[in-house]
């Protein structure tokens, strides 16, 4: 358990939290990542079993609100592009460059995502939505001009 405040709560205990979920509007946002988890898929028919990477990101909306979305990255030769894309993301891979990935970095790093709403039917058959990350957009360097702020 990352967070100190987290705790088991007793049969009696007073309850107060609502759901923290919010579904944003699609489009672009920034982000930081939150944390990272490490884990395995157990592979599928359309992919075998490897190494992923859970992550947790912030989003930040145009009202200044911060919002969860969740996503996994695979470490898959079939998902490799979308890690080249996810490292190009916060900064740390350079487009048409090879990199070693170095996951220790990956926490506290920012940069920009499309985010889509899926649409999806519940285990009991209800119609849900959630947010996806579409897509992780690339890297912007901030331009420094001498007499610029």
């Amino acid at each position: 358990m990352n967070n100190a405040m987290e705790k088991a709560l007793n049969w009696d205990d007073e309850i107060s939290k609502e759901s923290e979920f919010e579904l944003l509007p699609a489009g672009e946002y920034s982000f930081t990542v939150e944390s990272l988890e490490r884990g395995r898929f157990d592979g599928s028919d359309k992919m075998s079993a490897c190494p992923k990477a859970d992550l947790t990101l912030i989003l930040k909306t145009t009202d200044g609100k911060e919002a969860k979305v969740f996503d996994t990255l695979y470490l898959h030769s079939k998902a490799e592009w979308r890690l080249s894309q996810f490292f190009t993301a916060i900064g740390i891979k350079k487009k048409g460059e090879p990199l070693r990935m170095n996951w220790g970095q990956v926490p506290g790093s920012t940069g920009r995502l499309k985010i889509s709403v899926n649409k999806y039917k519940s285990k009991d058959g209800e119609d849900r939505e959630n947010n996806r990350v579409e897509r992780y957009l690339p890297y912007e360097q901030k331009a420094f001009t001498a007499g610029k702020f």
